[in-house]
């Protein structure tokens, strides 16, 4: 295959990720607690070029771009005044913990509700836990103690579904703030997104243009090469 159709391809692809996460991100931009993550990309590596008839060194090129998972932006969102009995946010440094049936994981995301048995749970029914690794019962008048509720400092988060993170939660409480009736808002900026999202947009057409390019002078070559006596 044509070097030039594996560097337009791996770049498209890698624009193709960039496009799905910020995708992601954008439907997002409501939801409570959401740190947003960025795709990185890398070089392939160069490929040493050599004239082939005596050896010698031409130079090198790129062969195209490698695309991973960022870290996520754990940077503080605005805090929003809700009202609600059982919203929760965090000021500064910490996470909720949430018993599910993967185990414990990790949120920001502090819209919480009471169950059937009287406890906190999240939006997905898991139990929220206290500073010690206990559900947390919901009082009489439907409200919970903000002192109640655990606050961890997580080494490493990595991001989960449902805006969920892992990772290990050292010892002690975190010194972040927990709000109630308040809900720290999505870390999204979606201006921002869009724009990011026409920048990859017009990076992938680049790409398809690059191999349409291509493609046709392969086309050419082959049909004079016919033509040669």
């Amino acid at each position: 295959m044509d070097l030039g159709l594996n560097i337009a391809s791996a770049g498209m692809l890698a624009e193709q990720v960039q496009e799905d996460q910020i995708s992601n991100d954008l439907a997002n931009a409501s939801t409570p607690g959401y740190k947003p993550s960025s795709s990185v990309e890398q070089s392939f590596g160069s490929l040493l070029l050599q004239n082939t008839a005596n050896g010698q060194t031409i130079g090198s090129i790129d062969t195209g771009v490698n695309v991973s998972k960022g870290q996520a932006n754990l940077s503080q969102g605005p805090m929003e005044s809700t009202g609600r009995a059982l919203d929760f946010g965090v000021q500064g440094t910490g996470f909720f913990a949430v018993r599910t049936a993967e185990g414990v994981q990790y949120t920001r995301n502090g819209q919480f509700s009471v169950s059937s048995k009287g406890l906190l749970v999240d939006q997905y029914g898991n139990d929220v836990l206290s500073q010690n690794g206990a559900p947390i019962k919901v009082g009489a008048a439907g409200t919970v103690p903000t002192s109640a509720l655990g606050l961890f400092d997580v080494s490493n988060p990595s991001q989960l579904g449902n805006n969920n993170f892992s990772g290990k939660a050292s010892g002690g409480r975190a010194s972040g703030q927990i709000a109630s009736g308040e809900l720290e808002g999505s870390g999204i900026d979606p201006i921002q997104a869009m724009v990011q999202m026409e920048s990859a947009l017009n990076a992938y057409t680049a790409g398809q243009q690059t191999i349409g390019t291509i493609s046709q002078t392969m086309q050419e070559s082959a049909a004079n090469v016919g033509e040669v006596p």
